[in-house]
């Protein structure tokens, strides 16, 4: 589906009316002004247009309908394609959601294509049509704002996932809590899926940063910055992960001093216990001649020795800690 189409020249937005085909027809006419094209979830038919316009390669186009790709940089003749994962924390079950933008860029054309609910491009196109001046890079500068507002969602994401690490550490030590061992699993995963969109996006910004990518020269200034916050964003989800593991490792510290303690009054608790039973195991083996069953106070003394020893090993194993 086709969101949003227009053409910009000298930082300024027309829109297009009639054909597609026209307006790259004009942009191509016209150095200075380029077409950019946004489509959400295309399916091959919806794409094929473009795709034969602008003479896309098969295998990029192939990427853009059936997504599922990793953050990568691919020149195809005169044709960047630049993929990028999307991030959306989700305050309802604490999950990251995962999508995907994917981008041709070529000297008077841009088309963008998302995947996913996460990271709309509407505002990143209003702002730059607020940013003449950023505009007047031409196609490239589409580019920069898409990475960089996707970096943004980064940062803001990384601090969510941090409040949650936080959430979790509270939890483990507070004695009354429920075992978080799954919830721990599972925001370490949501962490992982995190680095797998962050971590491959880096090397793509470096490329563009060191000059390796011609059709963002104008923009490399842009683009170190967005690295710089990229870096910043992969710093954080790699101290997230190490404080899950210490989080992960503490609390299992925790769950096994805890078993240890239950074992040990369960131990006690079976070594008191074992005194009554142990005598009257003696006397319920019907042993005709024992003395004490003639002694008027044999009985009364045995009860007396039972709770004495009972008495002494409870006070003993409170005083160690034991109960």
């Amino acid at each position: 589906m086709i969101v949003d189409k227009a053409i910009y020249a000298g930082g300024k937005r027309s829109d297009i009316d009639g054909d597609i085909s026209d307006a790259f027809d004009l942009a191509r006419a016209d150095g200075d002004c380029f077409v950019w094209i946004g489509l959400f979830e295309p399916d091959e038919e919806e794409f094929e247009l473009v795709k034969d316009e602008l003479r896309l390669h098969p295998l990029a186009a192939e990427d853009a309908v059936s997504a599922h790709q990793r953050p990568k940089l691919e020149r195809y003749d005169d044709t960047i394609f630049v993929v990028l994962k999307t991030l959306a924390y989700l305050d309802e079950t604490s999950d990251i959601e995962v999508g995907e933008i994917m981008i041709f860029l070529g000297r008077d054309f841009v088309v963008t294509v998302r995947h996913g609910a996460g990271n709309p491009l509407g505002p990143v196109r209003k702002h730059l049509e607020e940013s003449p001046e950023l505009l007047k890079h031409g196609a490239a500068s589409v580019l920069y704002a898409v990475c960089d507002e996707v970096v943004d969602r980064y940062g803001l994401v990384a601090h969510e996932v941090e409040v949650d690490i936080i959430g979790l550490e509270r939890a483990v030590f507070d004695p009354g809590a429920r075992d978080v061992t799954a919830d721990i699993y599972s925001l370490k995963r949501e962490v992982l899926e995190f680095r797998g969109a962050e971590d491959p996006l880096i090397p793509v910004l470096q490329e563009i940063v060191k000059g390796r990518v011609a059709e963002c020269g104008g923009t490399r200034e842009y683009f170190r910055d967005v690295l710089d916050h990229l870096l910043q964003v992969d710093g954080q989800v790699d101290a997230h992960n190490e404080l899950l593991n210490s989080v992960l490792t503490a609390h299992l510290a925790l769950l096994g001093k805890q078993q240890n303690e239950d074992m040990r009054k369960i131990s006690s608790w079976a070594a008191i216990i074992a005194v009554p039973t142990a005598i009257a195991g003696i006397y319920g083996m019907n042993f005709v001649h024992m003395p004490e069953l003639k002694w008027t106070f044999g009985y009364p003394l045995v009860i007396i020795l039972i709770a004495s020893i009972s008495g002494f090993l409870y006070r003993r194993l409170h005083k160690n800690g034991w109960l």
